[in-house]
């Protein structure tokens, strides 16, 4: 419980009940749970009073800061940066990612997020809502736009979000033959391609309102040019 916990921002236990059967999956799917069907039945049919008795204690023993910068650091190291000056006329395929939050005027709690994906030689974009931030989602939201994409996809390019910079989209690069590489810390121009697309194409189609639980996840995936992403169909 406390693994679906930390992947769903430590929300409470009613907005947890409805992320588990979409996170779940997830998260097994890239290794992060394995469960045996006993356990995995028991834990997709718990309650939001059993889930809040459930983590009371670490609750209470682990107070408001993440784990994900200590993880992130030790991938950082391995994924190599690439500066807006290395950009020398790729060929179609090398993709700018980041993740827009569609979080409002308040940026605590859990969200939905659009995954914005831009081709630096083409400007071709594509947009995936997701329901919430997670590394685990992050990876299958790359996968969908592959399937429309008129080119192969060769390369990532990603800020240091931990959403981003973590061993799951490592490893999803590595095995398909990706080339995965980081923007500076605080140099947007590093992404200038993508960071354009969240005011061109993603405030313009969903606005700057909160979005928020599975209702509003699926909303989202409903915007014109918008992809679904896992839980939000």
């Amino acid at each position: 419980m406390i693994v679906l916990w930390e992947a769903s921002d430590r929300i409470c236990g009613k907005r947890q009940r409805a992320l588990i059967p979409i996170l779940l999956p997830a998260l097994e799917k890239h290794g992060h749970l394995k469960l045996d069907e006993a356990v995995r039945t028991r834990v997709l049919a718990a309650s939001a009073s059993t889930l809040d008795r459930l983590l009371r204690e670490p609750r209470a023993t682990s107070g408001r800061k993440r784990r994900r910068a200590a993880a992130a650091g030790g991938v950082r190291k391995s994924v190599p940066v690439r500066t807006f000056a290395d950009w020398k006329d790729p060929p179609p395929g090398f993709l700018g990612a980041d993740l827009d939050a569609q979080c409002g005027d308040v940026s605590a709690g859990s969200f939905a997020h659009t995954l914005v994906l831009t081709d630096v030689a083409s400007g071709w974009t594509g947009c995936v809502a997701l329901i919430v931030r997670e590394g685990a989602l992050v990876a299958d939201a790359i996968e969908r736009p592959r399937e429309t994409m008129p080119f192969p996809l060769r390369g990532i390019d990603t800020d240091n979000g931990s959403e981003f910079v973590n061993e799951v989209l490592l490893a999803y690069c590595s095995d398909r033959g990706i080339e995965f590489t980081l923007a500076r810390p605080y140099r947007k121009n590093d992404q200038a391609w993508v960071e354009q697309k969240n005011g061109a194409v993603v405030r313009r189609l969903v606005g700057y309102g909160r979005l928020e639980g599975v209702a509003a996840g699926h909303a989202l995936a409903r915007s014109p040019g918008c992809i679904r992403g896992r839980g939000c169909s």
